[in-house]
């Protein structure tokens, strides 16, 4: 089975993760949320692949989200609107196989979920 990979070609985390997959010979297809962002079924899918909420996949450390949003109160929908505006602010990668997907951090949860 294919693994999507939800990529921001920027994050050393998230090359490191393709890098992995490419030495492994694990077949991926990979999606730049950056050059082409997620709607929000699109988050709200990863979302319920993920079993976790949006504040689960929100980069609490990145700039913007420091200076824009950490002391504000938004809903999930909000948030969902948010983050498909605002690609940088989703935590990546995000690996998705089939009807399951994980963050590929740290990368020894990597080898768990593409063996499962």
């Amino acid at each position: 089975m294919v693994v999507k990979v939800l990529h921001n070609g920027n994050c050393s985390k998230s090359n490191a993760v393709l890098e992995y997959l490419d030495e492994n010979g694990v077949p991926f297809e990979i999606i730049n949320i950056v050059e082409d962002p997620l709607s929000p079924l699109e988050i709200r899918t990863v979302l319920k692949k993920l079993n976790q909420g949006v504040f689960h996949i929100i980069r609490k450390t990145d700039k913007l989200y420091i200076e824009n949003y950490a002391d504000k109160n938004y809903s999930e929908e909000e948030w969902i609107k948010i983050l498909s505006e605002n690609p940088s602010l989703i935590q990546r990668p995000i690996l998705v196989k089939g009807s399951v997907a994980m963050l590929g951090r740290p990368i020894e949860n990597v080898k768990f979920f593409i063996e499962k």
